[in-house]
């Protein structure tokens, strides 16, 4: 999904002038089945993010279930680090056949972290901290998000941070029907199907960091083609972050190595650990940056 930035407005690209009562003020990006726009309330002036899709398949029906998960359980989560979600809006027939639906939400003008990075390693900790904070605020509501990664990861220039996309956020212990999550930043739980919990947030969050640190993608589950029961990925097999990038510190490759174990027991036991550890690397990092 494209950042949801005012400054990425595609004005070429033809768009409604309305949608759900909200008049538009232009398109912002696209994503798997949807298009975001930047909307107006027509009562108060305000501006938001506008995530549409429209029933075209029986696929967009998914679609448009993700969209409704999102609301609610943004609804549910209130974080500064969590983008607000304001309502969901659905359009049917007649036969209560579903047209298309809309979910409204608050409206942050950054980037996203796949986009463009920070010019210093301990502003990008700076980030990841403040990730993990709404990420266990999900947590402590019961939730996981289930598909973090450096794309649904916001960023401004004062680097205050947004999570975005919770279209497949679930709720602790859930074990998934069929696999879901970026093959890139998928944990070895999600691939076989087996319950999923804060460690799987974890995990997602290593295989971003690792990827922002060294510019290589993390090997997975999925993306080498172990994707039965019994598949394992040797955790000594891996190249640290410090093998492909020498001025990354020993401590943050090894923390990085730990949060994407295979063995969700393995690693880091929560968020708040994972907190502890990335204000650690944060200042060291400042010091070294700043001697």
């Amino acid at each position: 999904m494209s950042s949801l930035s005012l400054s990425s407005f595609a004005e070429s690209a033809p768009v409604p002038s309305t949608l759900f009562g909200y008049e538009v003020v232009g398109r912002i990006g696209e994503g798997a089945g949807s298009t975001i726009y930047a909307v107006s309330d027509r009562q108060t002036g305000q501006i938001y993010a506008l995530k549409h899709v429209t029933r075209q398949t029986e696929k967009h029906i998914r679609f448009i279930e993700q969209l409704e998960s999102e609301f609610e359980v943004g609804r549910q989560v209130t974080h500064p680090g969590l983008r607000r979600v304001i309502d969901f809006k659905v359009n049917r027939t007649m036969l209560f056949k579903v047209v298309d639906a809309a979910l409204v939400m608050e409206l942050f003008d950054g980037v996203t972290l796949e986009s463009e990075q920070p010019r210093s390693m301990s502003s990008l900790l700076s980030i990841f901290y403040q990730t993990a904070s709404a990420l266990r605020a999900m947590h402590t509501a019961g939730f996981v998000h289930c598909d973090l990664k450096p794309n649904n990861i916001l960023y401004n220039n004062r680097l205050e941070v947004k999570v975005i996309d919770l279209g497949q956020a679930c709720r602790i212990g859930t074990a998934k029907q069929r696999i879901q999550g970026t093959p890139d930043y998928i944990a070895p739980e999600q691939v076989k199907c087996k319950p999923v919990g804060p460690q799987t947030d974890v995990f997602n969050l290593g295989a971003s960091m690792y990827w922002c640190l060294t510019g290589s993608k993390l090997p997975t589950l999925y993306t080498v083609g172990k994707t039965n029961e019994n598949a394992i990925l040797a955790d000594e097999l891996l190249q640290s972050p410090a093998d492909l990038n020498p001025t990354i510190p020993a401590g943050l490759s090894g923390f990085v190595m730990e949060c994407v174990r295979s063995n969700p027991a393995k690693r880091p036991a929560d968020m708040s650990a994972v907190m502890q550890r990335l204000e650690l690397f944060y200042h060291l990092l400042q010091q070294r940056e700043s001697a």
